[in-house]
């Protein structure tokens, strides 16, 4: 109840054994933080990043995405998170943490770029799918089909 994750280059066709992750164009992308605009609620289309160490700008990886799956917060859980994180929440991300779910803790540090729109149910069958110690599904899943639609 987090996210999935997808885009790692070397992953198609790729044995069981191989961990993936790492497998990524040679270039980033700027991030892009419209916050508190775009944010990690439920169903949202997000640019994946190597970690702060290694990149402090936050820099967007240029293939690996993840679909915000997320849980769902209390009024209480989130008053803490605005406390331990001195941020504000609008009433927006409120509602839609609490009713929808999400990720609030990634606000702020990925870029949201998308959102889907028809599809969750896909969405919630691969986030429960078994995975070995590294996450990695037992089995491949493959996109085999999306459609973009710009607004």
């Amino acid at each position: 109840q987090f996210m999935i994750q997808g885009g790692d280059i070397t992953s198609k066709d790729a044995p069981p054994e191989v961990k993936f992750g790492d497998g990524d164009l040679e270039y980033t992308i700027s991030a892009e933080f419209v916050y508190p605009k775009y944010f990690h609620k439920r169903g949202q289309l997000c640019a994946a990043r190597t970690g702060d160490e290694l990149n402090p700008e936050k820099a967007s990886s240029a293939s690996q995405f993840y679909i915000v799956t997320g849980k769902h917060f209390t009024e209480m859980e989130l008053d803490k998170m605005e406390k331990e994180k001195n941020i504000q929440l609008t009433p927006e991300q409120r509602e839609a943490y609490m009713i929808e779910g999400g990720s609030p803790h990634l606000d702020g540090a990925y870029t949201v770029f998308g959102e889907v729109v028809s599809g969750m149910k896909v969405v919630d069958k691969i986030q429960f799918v078994q995975t070995d110690i590294n996450d990695r599904p037992l089995k491949n899943i493959k996109i085999k089909s999306m459609k973009v639609v710009a607004k």
